[in-house]
């Protein structure tokens, strides 16, 4: 194991913004409106989406270390959500944990 310090700057935080980002858009729900999975599933995107917004709010005050845990955060609700098979992830294994 490396004891190698990568710095958080603001394009790796950048990065994972657009990584989850891209995963919102790319996910699609898997159960019809009303059901009890898709209220489940606007629980968990609505948690994904303030999350991101946090990352957005602190990266854009400069706490870099508040503004990539929020983006992972937002990631976890995203790659739950389709762990749970409440979201399909079209098979992208790069973006997705897959069921």
């Amino acid at each position: 194991m490396s004891d190698e310090l990568i710095e958080l700057t603001e394009e790796r935080v950048l990065h994972y913004l657009d990584i989850t980002k891209r995963a919102r858009k790319k996910a699609t729900p898997l159960h019809p409106e009303g059901s009890d999975q898709s209220a489940q599933l606007v629980i968990m995107m609505r948690m994904a989406d303030d999350y991101s917004s946090d990352a957005h709010h602190f990266l854009k005050i400069g706490d870099r270390v508040r503004a990539f845990g929020a983006i992972n955060y937002a990631h976890a609700w995203i790659d739950a959500a389709v762990k749970l098979r409440l979201l399909d992830g079209h098979g992208d294994d790069v973006l997705f944990t897959l069921p």
